[in-house]
């Protein structure tokens, strides 16, 4: 009997930390039964790259366990599994402090670790460092982005974590470019020689369809490449110049309706590596575009596309 392939959607913009349990409700009643917790929101990006730190991660990990104890009791009174996290970025910072930079290692990533492990989550993504600009070449990027990789990669293999590098984009001079992790072929070698490393599989691969489409990836090649060494999914649109983070089927390339992003490829791709897991969309912006009173109903449309993919999927 097939696996039936589960859903899941960013807890940003649904969970409110005063009372956890009712969104959590809102996504079961949705049709999700998995989470991607959205652990970024804690400190974001924005504020990183301004040196602007919260201090949230200053807490002990007591702490902070018992600041998330309401969500896990309420995903659990729920039905719903956290299936991944997504650890804030960057954890490196070109030109940033020391002080900065020693926080977001020693701290943020560390506790990021035991907070995935609070919850029972099997995945941690993680954004690999922008540094090709500064260092000249890819290579020299990933040897860093590796480096931060091993100063977490021994608790990933103790906790039963795998943490999960993304594909992502750059930007030079006002022009979109491929970011880190965007040669399918060269993050497979580096997955297994990894986890050979570790005799354990602490590393994977977070495909995300918006960042894909912004600087043209082959979505059927590249999940190929990838094949049982993708893990998790951030599934969502845009049109192709901006990173959007909508519903899919949302944009077009023409008055012809073809759409900017390339679902098929991506339904391929899926099916000819044999993929099970949760169909997770990183769609949390969209909550902003409808009102108020309608979230529920925009979760459950958002579903539904999930079970379309799904039933793709299965039929190959």
């Amino acid at each position: 009997m097939a696996v039936k392939m589960q859903l899941g959607v960013q807890t940003y913009k649904i969970i409110n930390d005063s009372n956890p349990s009712e969104g959590f409700a809102m996504l079961a009643k949705a049709g999700f039964a998995c989470a991607d917790f959205s652990l970024n929101s804690y400190l974001a990006n924005s504020s990183i790259y301004q040196g602007e730190l919260n201090h949230f991660f200053s807490r002990t990990i007591q702490e902070l366990e018992r600041f998330f104890l309401p969500h896990k009791k309420g995903a659990d009174k729920a039905g719903v599994i956290i299936h991944q996290m997504h650890m804030p970025y960057p954890m490196y910072v070109p030109g940033g402090s020391v002080e900065v930079n020693d926080y977001l290692w020693n701290h943020v990533a560390p506790k990021s670790m035991e907070l995935c492990h609070f919850f029972g989550c099997p995945y941690m993504v993680i954004h690999g460092f922008k540094l090709v600009n500064y260092l000249g070449s890819e290579e020299k990027e990933w040897e860093e982005t590796e480096k931060f990789i091993h100063s977490i990669a021994p608790m990933a293999k103790e906790m039963g974590i795998t943490i999960c590098i993304e594909n992502l984009y750059g930007r030079l001079g006002g022009h979109l470019m491929e970011g880190p992790c965007c040669d399918g072929k060269k993050a497979a070698e580096r997955i297994d020689r990894i986890n050979e490393k570790y005799h354990a599989p602490v590393l994977g691969f977070c495909f995300d369809t918006g960042h894909a489409n912004l600087v043209g990836i082959d979505f059927e090649r590249f999940i190929s490449n990838l094949g049982q060494r993708l893990k998790v999914l951030h599934i969502h649109d845009n049109d192709g110049i901006a990173d959007l983070h909508q519903i899919p089927f949302t944009f077009s390339r023409s008055r012809g309706n073809k759409t900017s992003t390339d679902w098929e490829g991506f339904i391929r791709g899926l099916g000819k590596i044999g993929f099970d897991k949760v169909l997770n969309f990183e769609t949390a912006p969209v909550l902003d575009a409808f009102p108020e009173e309608m979230k529920q109903d925009t979760l459950g449309f958002i579903a539904s596309i999930g079970g379309y993919f799904a039933e793709r999927i299965k039929k190959g």
